[in-house]
C-alpha cells in the first residue's frame, strides 16, 4: 500500500479525491499497488462527505508523515504552493500538480530538487487539463528535434470567441453566457488578458526545447479589445478568431514564445476547434506535425491527468521519470516582433476610399482587402504581405489621416 495526500479540495482537488475513491481497485491494478488517501489538506470543513475523517488543516501531519510518499498539491496560485512543494521534496516525497503558475514560474527549481532529493515532479494537468501531451512530448516524442509548439491552451476564451464567430455575438455577451455556464471565472483576466495561456505555452516551450521560459518574458495579449467588426471581418476572410499560444526554436539556440488573438486559416485545423476545446500542435523533424486535441478542463479531465501523474510516481517509487529542462539565459527569448507575419489591420480613415487603398499598397504592395456587411463607409480592413511585424508597425505609423483600429496577426 502507498499513501498519499492531497493539498487543496476544491474543483480539482475534490475531483482527485473522488476519482481515487471511485476507481481505487482499478488504479491498484494499474499501479501494481493499493493507493490509499492518507491527508488532505484545507482549511475549511467539510462534515457531510464521507471521508470527512481525512481532512487536516496543518501541513505539519503531511510533511512529518514518513508513511506518505506522494503528495497531489491542487492549491493553486504560488503561495503557499510553492513553499510546500518544496519541503515535500526534500522530505523525499514525490509531488504531483495541476498548478500551471507553479510550473511556469519555478518550474526549473522545482525539477532540479526532485532530481537532487530521487523523487517525482509531474505536472502532465498543468497545461491540458484532461489532454495527454507533456508525457508523449517527453517520451513519445522523444527521438524528435521539437522545434515548434502551438495551439489553443484556453477553453474559456475559445468558447467566447466561438460565440462571436458562429452566433455574431459581441465579447460582453459572449463573457456573460461563459460565466452563466460556469466556464469563466466571477474574474475572468486570467483567461482573457491570456495570462492562464502564457503559463501552459511556458511550459510547453520548456518541456519542448530543454530550457525554462518564464512568463514575464513572454508578450502576452489577450482577446479584451476583439469586437464583432473583427470576428465579421474573418469570417469574410475564411478564419476563425483564436486565442494562440506559440515557441518556436530559431536557428541561434534562442527561442520566440508569444501570446497573441490571430486570424486562423481554415485550412488550418486550430480553426476547427470550437468552445471550450483545446488543440496543440508539436512539430519536430521525424514526426511532421501531431495534434493533442480534448477538454482542457474541468473538473474530472483535470482529476483523471492528477491521478495518472499519481499512479506514474508510485510505479517509480524508486525511480526516477526523465522529465526536466535547464534554467535558461537573460537573452533566451528572441524578440517576436522580428517574426515574419501577415498581419490584418483595420483602420478608420478620413478622405477618398480609392486615395486610402493607393496609399497603403505603396507602403505594403499588393493587400487582400476585406468586407463584411454593414462595413462604415470610412472603414477599411485588409492583410498585409508578408514582413517583419516590427516593419508592418512601423509602416502603419506613417499612415496620414487613418487610425488604426485593430491588427491581428495571420496563422496559415
Amino acid at each position: 500500500m502507498v499513501n498519499v495526500a492531497i493539498m487543496g479540495h476544491g474543483v480539482v482537488g475534490s475531483g482527485v479525491a473522488e476519482v481515487l475513491l471511485k476507481n481505487s481497485e482499478l488504479i491498484a491494478k494499474k499501479a501494481k499497488n493499493e493507493i490509499r488517501i492518507k491527508h488532505i489538506l484545507d482549511l475549511r470543513d467539510f462534515p457531510e462527505i464521507p471521508y470527512s475523517d481525512l481532512f487536516t488543516k496543518d501541513f505539519n501531519d503531511i510533511i512529518s508523515d514518513d508513511d506518505v510518499k506522494v503528495v497531489a498539491e491542487v492549491m493553486g496560485g504560488l503561495h503557499p504552493a510553492y513553499e510546500f512543494t518544496k519541503q515535500c521534496l526534500m522530505a523525499g516525497k514525490s509531488v504531483v500538480t495541476s498548478n500551471k503558475e507553479l510550473v511556469a514560474t519555478y518550474g526549473a527549481e522545482l525539477l532540479a530538487l526532485a532530481e537532487e532529493n530521487n523523487v517525482n515532479y509531474l505536472f502532465e494537468a498543468s497545461v491540458g487539463g484532461g489532454i495527454p501531451v507533456l508525457r508523449p512530448i517527453a517520451q513519445c516524442l522523444a527521438a524528435n528535434d521539437l522545434y515548434e509548439v502551438e495551439g489553443i491552451l484556453n477553453g474559456t476564451t475559445n468558447f467566447i470567441l466561438t460565440r462571436m464567430i458562429s452566433d455574431g455575438m459581441s465579447f460582453e455577451d459572449a463573457l456573460k453566457m461563459a460565466q452563466d455556464l460556469g466556464y469563466a471565472e466571477k474574474d475572468p483576466t486570467a483567461d482573457i488578458e491570456g495570462h492562464d495561456a502564457c503559463r501552459k505555452i511556458c511550459i510547453l516551450a520548456a518541456l519542448a526545447f530543454g530550457k525554462h521560459v518564464y512568463p514575464n518574458s513572454v508578450y502576452t495579449e489577450g482577446i479584451t479589445k476583439i469586437t464583432s467588426a473583427d470576428a465579421a471581418y474573418a469570417d469574410f476572410a475564411d478564419c476563425a478568431i483564436k486565442l494562440i499560444g506559440h515557441a518556436k526554436l530559431l536557428d541561434d539556440g534562442k527561442c520566440t514564445v508569444a501570446v497573441y488573438p490571430a486570424f486562423v486559416s481554415r485550412k488550418n485545423q486550430l480553426a476547427h476547434v470550437n468552445d471550450v476545446f483545446n488543440a496543440i500542435t508539436v512539430k519536430g523533424d521525424a514526426i511532421g506535425n501531431a495534434m493533442f486535441y480534448g477538454p482542457g478542463a474541468g473538473k474530472l479531465p483535470t482529476a483523471s491527468a492528477v491521478v495518472a501523474d499519481i499512479i506514474d510516481c508510485v510505479k517509480h517509487l524508486h525511480a526516477r521519470k526523465y522529465l526536466s529542462w535547464d534554467d535558461c539565459d537573460a537573452d533566451y527569448i528572441a524578440d517576436h516582433r522580428k517574426d515574419t507575419v501577415r498581419m490584418y489591420v483595420r483602420l478608420g480613415y478620413t478622405g477618398e476610399r480609392p486615395a486610402v487603398i493607393e496609399s497603403i499598397t505603396s507602403l505594403f504592395g499588393q493587400i487582400k482587402v476585406l468586407g463584411r456587411q454593414g462595413e462604415p463607409s470610412d472603414e477599411l480592413a485588409f492583410i498585409t504581405p508578408f514582413a517583419s511585424e516590427e516593419a508592418i508597425f512601423s509602416q502603419l505609423g506613417t499612415l496620414k489621416n487613418c487610425q488604426v483600429l485593430s491588427t491581428l496577426r495571420m496563422l496559415d
